[in-house]
């Protein structure tokens, strides 16, 4: 059986928040979603995520600067997710502090793969 990894989705796109909430969940994962950065710099427990799974392009502050506000609190696996998958925009968010860049449409097998990577990493 795999670890069971908290994980903090920040994505306002309901339809892919729900469908990756519930892909998680289904694996065993413990999981929390927030529709936008505020919501997810308001949070108390940033210090208790294994992982942050984060769209870039968030309505009220891009996922680029979100997880430079959010890196000094957390040192969970964070994972950038977006429509941008130019070699810059990965550039970019592994400048940002993301660890990973997937790109959209979610892949279900290659949020798998690095989950995998990072529960053999923590735990």
């Amino acid at each position: 059986m795999s670890t069971v990894l908290r994980i903090l989705i920040v994505e306002n796109h309901e339809a892919t928040a729900s469908f990756m909430s519930l892909f998680l969940k289904r694996a065993g994962h413990e999981v929390i979603v927030v529709p936008n950065a505020q919501a997810a710099l308001e949070r108390d427990d940033l210090a208790s995520f294994d992982v942050i799974l984060s769209d870039i392009g968030l309505p009220d502050v891009n996922g680029w600067d979100l997880m430079k506000q959010l890196r000094p609190n957390t040192r969970a696996f964070a994972i950038a997710m977006s429509g941008f998958g130019s070699e810059a925009d990965v550039q970019r968010s592994l400048a940002a502090g993301y660890q990973h860049h997937l790109v959209k449409p979610f892949v279900p097998a290659a949020l798998e793969d690095v989950l995998r990577k990072v529960s053999t990493e923590r735990h």
